[in-house]
């Protein structure tokens, strides 16, 4: 299912992904740092969301709270919830 999330607090302006089952299908960061967001979407595709999560949130950028690759974690965390939330 795609999905899409307005980060807070970074460059990117939008995620999109696509995951099916817990497992990241696609994602597609919207502005950022170019290099750095293809890298990460790259290096996600067909891992599980929750691995993804582990690994990814709490990173943050120079002096922000937060980074792409934390918001890819809030992300994939709300896509998380809602899939549980669905599935009861």
């Amino acid at each position: 299912m795609k999905y899409t999330y307005i980060p807070h607090g970074v460059c990117s302006k939008k995620i999109t992904l696509d995951v099916e089952d817990g497992i990241i299908k696609s994602c597609e960061f919207e502005g950022g740092c170019n290099g750095n967001t293809s890298g990460i979407c790259a290096l996600v595709k067909g891992m599980k969301a929750t691995d993804a999560v582990d690994r990814l949130e709490g990173i943050t950028c120079g002096y922000k709270d937060t980074s792409c690759p934390d918001q890819l974690a809030h992300a994939l965390i709300d896509i998380l919830q809602e899939s549980q939330s669905r599935d009861a």
